[in-house]
């Protein structure tokens, strides 16, 4: 059994071979985008942190190097501590570097060095010594109009020479991009940049497009734009900067990965984790709640994300978390799978819920009601049904959690002339005088045992404190 989800192992021969959100088609169509012959340009992977786009650029990595691209892979967050974007960049190019073009890549460095070379604190010490003796009066340079106009002087030469370097530069870096390429442009891949250092990410793209921006070469930028946005607004200082407007100042393309299929994530999720270990445990298959555990929990999950869209990376981590929290029960043991998930769900994604639900600071209305406002009614009767059903569970075991394993039904029923009703208004129950929701409750009690079972039976076992016992 794995506790984490580890990174997929990508084939040489076939890089779409692992992956289980059938996204080789999307490679297909970049892969076609990217293949015509022309200007280089910047193309922009937009999708949430947590959604599978590092390994996703890196299998079509795989797949543009089997079609005869040269390509490049440069993970911006890993290098930020480096102070000189410039260098970095450099550095994944330099790998490109072979006798044949050696000459234009030193060249390249030579005039790299030119525009990333910071002369001015020279240049202010210099005239400082010159203008007064004092260490402490060397801010007095400021008043001094013959020091000022040397500096403005110098400062044009200085412009002028770095404005020629960045044009040899980059007819340098078009000649050794096309001894490199042969007849496909370089994919040069950035990954990380919305999680770097605000700075260390905006320097990066205004070098790519300042720098960079030749012939030759595609830029493709895997990234969050949202949160890549708020590095942009935090490096300017101003929240009311159109941080999307900024950004297309650099992105002459952008795509989107298709959401994937949720039953069939959920599915290898369930396989992967290896649930059935516990699930088809001959000892487990004793009980006749075996198969509809199984059934109720994997049911549970592929509603409960397609309702509320959690990331991949949260889905992997509910499922190593549920995988867990299983070990820690018995095989004869009352489950309760559908809320066992829902409150690891609430703990990875609604945390503030989760605590509320733990610490007993809710009643059963206001639990009814926040259950409502965090879930809501879905599109289909189907749905409704399992959320309803989900509902009615979560609050028969918090009902004996916040009385002490008191149980007592008439704590969420009450009679009105003569007619019994829930003591809970439902929300997703719209059928007269919530009968659905009785419906449900009626259901449960057909289990008395069940029926007694306190909710810290399973907030235990999310927080590991009891003994791994399967």
């Amino acid at each position: 059994m794995f506790i984490r989800h580890n990174d997929l192992v990508i084939s040489k021969d076939d890089p779409f071979a692992t992956c289980q959100l059938g996204r080789k088609k999307y490679a297909d169509v970049l892969t076609q985008i990217v293949d015509e012959p022309g200007n280089g340009f910047v193309l922009a992977i937009n999708n949430e942190w947590g959604t599978g786009k590092t390994t996703f650029v890196k299998m079509w990595q795989q797949q543009l190097q089997n079609n005869g691209f040269t390509t490049l892979y440069f993970n911006a967050w890993e290098n930020d501590f480096e102070r000189n974007p410039l260098a970095a960049i450099m550095s994944e190019l330099k790998v490109l570097r072979k006798k044949s073009n050696a000459k234009t890549f030193d060249s390249l460095v030579k005039k790299g060095a030119v525009l990333t070379k910071n002369v001015l604190p020279a240049l202010v010490k210099g005239l400082a010594k010159r203008y007064i003796d004092s260490e402490e009066l060397v801010e007095g340079i400021v008043s001094s109009t013959e020091a000022a106009a040397e500096i403005l002087e110098n400062e044009i030469d200085e412009y002028t020479a770095r404005k020629k370097s960045l044009l040899d530069f980059r007819a340098d870096l078009e000649k050794f991009l096309e001894s490199t390429k042969g007849d496909k442009p370089v994919i040069f891949i950035i990954d990380e940049l919305d999680r770097c250092r605000p700075n260390y990410a905006v320097e990066v793209l205004e070098h790519m497009k300042h720098f960079f921006a030749v012939n030759g070469i595609i830029f493709v930028l895997s990234i969050d734009k949202v949160q890549l946005g708020h590095a942009v607004r935090g490096v300017y200082g101003s929240e009311q900067l159109n941080a999307d407007e900024y950004l297309r100042r650099f992105i002459d393309l952008e795509y989107s990965i298709p959401e994937p299929d949720i039953e069939k994530f959920v599915n290898y999720l369930f396989k992967y984790f290896s649930f059935d270990q516990f699930f088809k445990s001959p000892k487990k298959l004793e009980y006749r709640s075996a198969e509809s555990d199984r059934e109720s929990f994997q049911n549970l999950a592929k509603i409960l994300f397609k309702l509320k869209s959690p990331t991949l990376r949260q889905q992997e981590k509910i499922f190593a978390q549920a995988r867990i929290a299983l070990k820690m029960f018995s095989y004869e043991q009352f489950l309760f799978p559908e809320t066992l998930l829902f409150l690891i769900y609430l703990r990875s994604t609604d945390h503030e819920f989760f605590i509320k639900i733990a610490g007993k600071k809710l009643n059963l209305q206001e639990l009814s009601d926040e259950f409502f406002l965090k879930i809501g009614r879905g599109s289909s009767d189907t749905v409704v049904r399992h959320m309803l059903f989900l509902e009615v569970q979560v609050t028969n075991l918090y009902n004996n959690y916040i009385s002490e394993n008191q149980y007592d039904s008439s704590r969420y029923r009450r009679v009105e002339k003569g007619e019994e009703l829930p003591l809970v208004i439902s929300k997703l129950d719209q059928s007269e005088n919530q009968q659905q929701y009785l419906e449900c409750i009626r259901y449960l009690n057909r289990e008395p045992d069940r029926s007694y079972v306190s909710l810290k039976h399973l907030l235990d076992r999310i927080n590991l404190t009891e003994t791994l016992v399967s």
